[in-house]
């Protein structure tokens, strides 16, 4: 036999494969050569919990040949509602465990390679680097950002998504597009957003963002498809609504920018403002007075100002009729555009930035200052006026 009839031999699937694979096979944008670059594609689940496991389960029915799973959490009692890689009798037990007994069940043709660990910036690095793509399903801003630089610095394409109560989020970070830093420059202070536990989740809705995680993973394996790259896909569950808003590269983000500063994994823990071995952050247990998007509407009809305190490539994508741009950074030196006898309003994407803004005006004598509650991805998601463009 030819050394050429045995390549070609390679190449081709297995009966059982051609069979187990039939109906995602006769998709035009699969065939028999997709679905043998999804059998030798190599994916890094971050995180075994309500996302992860329903977009490694999706990734392994599909036929990926290779998921990582990295977690450092064991089953407990109430993550069974949404984590279905794991069931009653694991609890107790490793999550890498579970969920690689699970999908090998599901799909032997799938290699689990497990990480019973926490990611971090010492082995974050290391654990990426031989996967083609990441699905980020970690439930806390350390890891987020964690996991954003280091795919930035691997030019590895990132599938991310986040949850909470009845809401679910996503977008798709592809080398030279832009992450997740261009997005959310900067995190939430702690305990402005909180965490499942305290918010509660609707364990469908992991479901169906896992899912979406698995789905775009997929199309960018395959080459084929429109993904959520510079989208991001805001979804309410209880509304049953989407809405899609478009994002941009920010040239001079810190990461991926054109000239950028952070060039190696830095203390997350210590950048998101988290307590630990760190000292807390500044404010620590302060409360940000807080409106909410209608209120603050409201408001600015009867006199309010409204200070939009985001970067002008992110004003120019849209921007709430009426605001006053002033980037966070110029805020100090900018303080006399801001009336101190009038009530002031400050917003900037989804809260964060503006949280610490409206810290400094307070501690600079104003007595009315607000923070608009989840910026202007909130604003939009309850429809109240935005303008876009550049005029």
């Amino acid at each position: 036999m030819s050394a050429d009839v045995k390549n070609r031999r390679a190449a081709l699937l297995s009966r059982e494969q051609l069979s187990r694979y039939s109906r995602q096979i006769i998709l035009q944008e699969v065939g028999l050569g997709g679905q043998r670059r999804l059998l030798e594609s190599r994916v890094l689940v971050v995180g075994a919990g309500g996302l992860g496991s329903p977009a490694a389960l999706y990734l392994a029915a599909a036929g990926v040949g290779t998921i990582g799973i990295v977690d450092g959490d064991r089953v407990e009692l109430n993550n069974l509602h949404r984590q279905i890689l794991h069931t009653t009798a694991d609890l107790g037990k490793p999550k890498t465990q579970s969920a690689g007994r699970t999908l090998q069940a599901l799909n032997p043709d799938v290699r689990v390679i497990p990480f019973q660990t926490t990611l971090t910036s010492e082995n974050a690095l290391e654990i990426i680097r031989d996967f083609d793509l990441v699905v980020n399903g970690s439930d806390n801003f350390p890891t987020r950002y964690l996991v954003n630089d280091a795919c930035v610095f691997l030019r590895k394409p990132l599938i991310d998504a986040s949850i909470l109560r009845w809401e679910g989020q996503a977008t798709t970070f592809l080398p030279g597009h832009g992450c997740y830093r261009c997005l959310f420059p900067t995190p939430p202070p702690p305990g402005v957003v909180p965490s499942c536990a305290e918010g509660g989740i609707l364990g469908a809705l992991a479901g169906f963002m896992g899912t979406l995680q698995a789905t775009e993973a997929v199309k960018v394996l395959l080459g084929h498809g429109r993904t959520l790259v510079n989208r991001l896909l805001l979804f309410d569950a209880l509304e049953n609504e989407f809405r899609v808003v478009r994002w941009a590269r920010n040239p001079d983000c810190p990461v991926c920018g054109d000239q950028p500063a952070i060039t190696e994994l830095i203390d997350y823990e210590a950048f998101c403002g988290l307590p630990g071995r760190h000292a807390a952050a500044a404010g620590d247990g302060e409360v940000i007075p807080e409106v909410e998007p209608e209120e603050a509407y409201r408001l600015m009809r009867e006199g309010a100002q409204l200070i939009d305190v985001r970067e002008p490539w992110e004003w120019a994508l849209a921007r709430i009729p009426g605001a006053v741009l002033i980037p966070k950074g110029e805020v100090p030196q900018r303080l006399t555009e801001i009336d101190p006898q009038r009530p002031v309003l400050v917003h900037c994407a989804v809260g964060s930035r503006s949280a610490e803004v409206v810290r400094l005006l307070s501690g600079a004598g104003y007595r009315e200052a607000l923070n608009v509650r989840g910026g202007i991805i909130e604003w939009m998601n309850q429809q109240l006026p935005v303008e876009t463009g550049d005029g």
